[in-house]
C-alpha cells in the first residue's frame, strides 16, 4: 500500500534544499518506489509530501543517498516526519 509521507524541516532553506537536489540528484535518478515530490518553504521551515510506493522504499533511499547529501550539505537539526497511508493517490499524465 501506498504511503504519504509529511515533512517539516525548521531551519532549511530553498538553496540547501537545492543543495541537496544537486547532490542527491533524485529528479534524474528516480529513486525505487518514489511516486510524486513536492516542496515548498515558509519563512522558517521546508516543507515536503512525498508518495512512495512502501515506507521501506523512503528508508532505503534514505540510507542509501539522502542521509549522505543531508551530512555534505550540513543541515541542522531533525525533520518532524510522519507517514500516513495513502487511501488513494493519482499523478496527472502533465505531470
Amino acid at each position: 500500500m501506498a504511503v504519504v509521507l509529511s515533512l517539516r524541516w525548521a531551519g532549511v532553506t530553498p538553496e540547501q534544499y537545492d543543495a541537496m537536489l544537486a547532490a542527491v540528484r533524485w529528479e534524474e535518478r528516480v529513486p525505487d518506489g518514489l511516486v510524486l515530490h513536492v516542496a515548498w518553504f515558509e519563512p522558517d521551515a521546508m516543507h515536503v509530501t512525498d508518495v512512495w510506493n512502501t515506507e521501506e522504499d523512503f528508508q532505503r533511499f534514505f540510507a542509501a543517498r539522502l542521509a549522505p547529501a543531508v551530512q555534505e550539505v550540513g543541515l541542522a537539526g531533525q525533520p518532524e516526519v510522519r507517514f500516513s497511508p495513502a487511501h488513494r493517490h493519482y499523478v496527472a499524465q502533465a505531470a
